[in-house]
């Protein structure tokens, strides 16, 4: 059915001004014809989202038909990149393939769109997924998943129910490929049995200007907005950082960069710790509210130790018969002989790919799960949100992994949800 739909795009690019096919769009020029290409719309296409495209961009088997952004001059201006990076590959030197729209719905309305690349704002991860994902299409969903507990389980379950495949943007799953291989060993038992996880993630932000300020042309801030409350805009809620550390649209850095090395904890011991404490700050002054200088301390069912500070971007694995601590930046170990193991043909393999872009687009159009599932994504997420509740109540935190929620704590459990601003809904 996806490869019809991709064949249907070819019919629509030719009858529907202002699409030019290309020999490029035809499949010349290298490039798999598009009943082999997944043909992909990018919702949210500011920085990150930026990065994104220009990743998918230097995919052949992807073809980037879309571009959603409530800010117009953003959203023209890569509309253009797109056209420009295909029109460079064509034999006429033109093409006009990609649309501009600020309505994410009339993207998910388009039955030639296969899958959805999603880097909007944190608020919005879950509601746009979930639309996509009904839509029948495929997500690839930014980090970190949702801003609540109910978020994340509402994702799983349609995803699930759908048969969408779901990547998530933590990216260490691939890119990093010593991460991959830090994990076979725990999850090999190199490490002997586990005795701790120290994860570190930066730190967030405290400041930002609150004072209401005019709505700046070409922001649809409704738009913006979305299910989050109205609030009078300023400029460091929307074009500044105030969008990863005000609460109503994220739980800041201890999710938001705290994503990828929780998934690498999750990847090497896929449990979720039942026992949450910690302290923190929660700024009362300037805009942004969200927990800093966090210290979260718990523990797994098994015994093992669990931590989450403020640090670099290191995920820490401490056995009985050694540790080892992969990062973005590298891995280290001790003894120093780990780093040396083969991992055997009968043993636990991890690694699918070392292109987190290209896994996704493969496992599109396989029809496969692809290496940041959406069955792990939920569970290294609710480890942040569980430490935020932590610090928010001050109390200790009990988690029930196989019902998913907090236990003993009744006021501590309704703070797994959150509402939305109508219409929107999950």
């Amino acid at each position: 059915m996806r490869a019809m739909t991709r064949r249907a795009f070819l019919k629509t690019a030719a009858a529907a001004a202002p699409y030019v096919v290309t020999s490029a769009a035809l499949g010349a020029a290298g490039r798999p014809p598009p009943s082999r290409r997944a043909a992909i719309a990018h919702v949210g296409v500011g920085g990150q989202g930026t990065g994104l495209l220009r990743g998918f961009l230097s995919l052949p088997h992807a073809q980037s038909v879309a571009v959603c952004d409530p800010i117009s001059d953003r959203r023209y201006n890569r509309a253009e990149m797109v056209n420009k990076h295909y029109a460079d590959q064509a034999a006429a030197g033109t093409f006009r393939g990609c649309a501009a729209c600020n309505d994410f719905r009339d993207v998910l309305a388009r039955e030639d769109i296969d899958a959805v690349v999603i880097a909007t704002p944190d608020h919005w991860h879950v509601p746009l997924a979930l639309e996509a994902v009904r839509a029948g299409k495929d997500v690839y969903v930014e980090k970190p998943l949702g801003i609540s507990v109910a978020h994340d389980k509402a994702l799983r379950e349609a995803v699930h129910r759908y048969g969408a495949v779901f990547q998530y943007g933590t990216q260490q799953r691939c890119f990093n490929t010593h991460c991959g291989f830090a994990c076979e060993l725990v999850r090999n038992g190199y490490l002997g049995q586990l005795k701790a996880v120290h994860v570190v993630a930066p730190d967030g932000a405290t400041g930002g200007d609150p004072a209401p300020q005019p709505v700046p042309d070409g922001l649809d801030y409704d738009m913006w907005l979305g299910p989050a409350p109205v609030t009078p805009y300023a400029h460091d809620r929307v074009m500044g950082i105030g969008r990863w550390h005000i609460y109503d649209y994220a739980i800041g850095f201890i999710a938001g960069w705290g994503a990828h090395p929780l998934d690498i904890a999750h990847w090497g011991y896929p449990h979720v710790p039942v026992e949450y404490e910690g302290t923190g700050f929660i700024p009362s002054e300037g805009l942004f509210d969200t927990v800093v200088h966090w210290d979260v301390r718990g523990g797994y069912a098994g015994g093992a130790e669990f931590t989450l500070k403020p640090g670099g971007d290191k995920t820490t694995f401490v056995g009985t018969e050694g540790w080892v601590a992969p990062s973005r930046g590298g891995i280290a170990a001790e003894p120093a002989s780990l780093l040396k193991v083969k991992i055997k043909p009968g043993e636990v393999h991890l690694l699918q790919d070392n292109h987190h872009y290209r896994n996704f687009v493969d496992a599109v159009l396989a029809r496969r799960t692809p290496a940041s599932d959406i069955d792990s994504a939920v569970q290294s997420d609710i480890m942040s949100h569980l430490g935020d509740i932590a610090i928010r109540t001050g109390r200790l935190i009990r988690w029930d992994p196989a019902r998913e929620t907090i236990i003993g704590d009744e006021e501590a459990a309704r703070m797994l949800t959150r509402p939305m601003r109508a219409p929107w809904r999950l």
